[in-house]
């Protein structure tokens, strides 16, 4: 037996009725496939249409910047024409330059060896006409026996150099102030006092006794009278006297050189004239400034007063003092040397 059973349902809400609108009816897949291929072809187009009008766009811009870098390229290439043509010509004028340069150059070097040449050559005459007036006031001085000839040739040179101012003759200028300095600082003997002792030597030569000479008998003093003494007989006085005369036949002396002793009275005569002669030809060289011959003679002078001569006699003595003094003062005779200035001048004649 079946049962039936009531169910009761509720009346439904206002939302729900609300929602409960009546749904059309939906078309099926097929019609609408159409609709969207369409949209998608419009879409499609639409795309397509931008792209192609941006790609325009695009190929206008890269045809702009074609052309601008074309122009800028031609611009360039026109650029590079003028700089290539300016190079060249910059080069033909810089090759002109130098070439000119280059003979500019060697005229100023055919001009500096002109200058140098024509320095060189005043220089060397000058050094030339220095050396000639040098030695020409040293024969002076040598002849006259005074460095005031020496003295003032190179006090002269010394103006020129300093005149000239030229670097080269420096040492030159130096060596003629030392050589200067010591000419100034040099004493001179003088040569007149020196003569008249050469003439009192001459003049002894005469009375200097030999060493062999017997001396000259002298009274004894028994013999004389005497105011308050008186002999007493003859006989006395003949026994003195004969006394006297017997001491006189022997004589003992020392002589140093055995020649001294074989000189007989002529060879004592010839003796003294050889040291006279000796002594005037010292003289002579004084006179003549051969200061070396000069030495010679005075030392053979001194020699034959020593060999052959009394020492002891007080004439021989002093005459052997005056003949020492004028060997002492020969050596204040010698002028003094240039060759500082005379080896400055060969350098510079030398062009070192």
């Amino acid at each position: 037996m079946n049962t039936e059973s009531t169910v009761t349902v509720p009346p439904p809400s206002a939302q729900e009725a609300s929602n409960a609108l009546p749904v059309p009816p939906t078309r099926p897949l097929g019609q609408r496939l159409p609709w969207a291929l369409g949209v998608l072809a419009l879409v499609a187009l639409l795309v397509s249409g931008l792209l192609w009008q941006k790609l325009a766009s695009i190929q206008e811009q890269l045809a702009r910047q074609s052309a601008d870098a074309g122009a800028q390229a031609n611009q360039a290439v026109a650029v590079a024409k003028q700089a290539q043509a300016l190079a060249l010509e910059t080069a033909a004028k810089l090759a002109v330059t130098e070439a000119r340069l280059s003979e500019v150059s060697l005229q100023r070097t055919q001009l500096e060896e002109l200058m140098q040449s024509l320095s060189r050559s005043r220089d060397e005459n000058l050094v030339v006409d220095i050396e000639a007036a040098v030695r020409m006031a040293q024969q002076q001085a040598q002849l006259t026996g005074s460095v005031e000839p020496l003295l003032a040739a190179l006090k002269s040179a010394e103006v020129r150099i300093n005149r000239a101012a030229q670097p080269r003759l420096t040492p030159l200028q130096r060596a003629l102030a030392r050589d200067i300095a010591r000419i100034k600082a040099t004493a001179l003997a003088d040569t007149p006092a020196l003569l008249v002792r050469l003439d009192e030597l001459v003049q002894l030569a005469d009375d200097l006794p030999v060493a062999n000479a017997v001396a000259a008998p002298r009274p004894a003093d028994s013999l004389r009278r005497k105011p308050e003494e008186a002999v007493a007989t003859w006989w006395m006085r003949l026994g003195l006297v004969v006394r006297d005369e017997l001491r006189n036949l022997v004589r003992v002396s020392r002589l140093e050189d055995p020649q001294a002793a074989l000189l007989s009275p002529e060879q004592s005569f010839f003796l003294r004239e050889n040291l006279k002669l000796k002594l005037l030809n010292a003289r002579l060289g004084l006179l003549s400034r051969q200061i070396d011959s000069v030495r010679s003679d005075l030392a053979t002078a001194a020699v034959s007063m020593g060999r052959y001569f009394d020492t002891s006699s007080r004439r021989t003595q002093t005459a052997l003092a005056l003949l020492n003094q004028v060997q002492g003062q020969l050596k204040a005779l010698e002028l003094p040397r240039v060759d500082d200035t005379l080896a400055a001048l060969s350098t510079a004649a030398a062009g070192r």
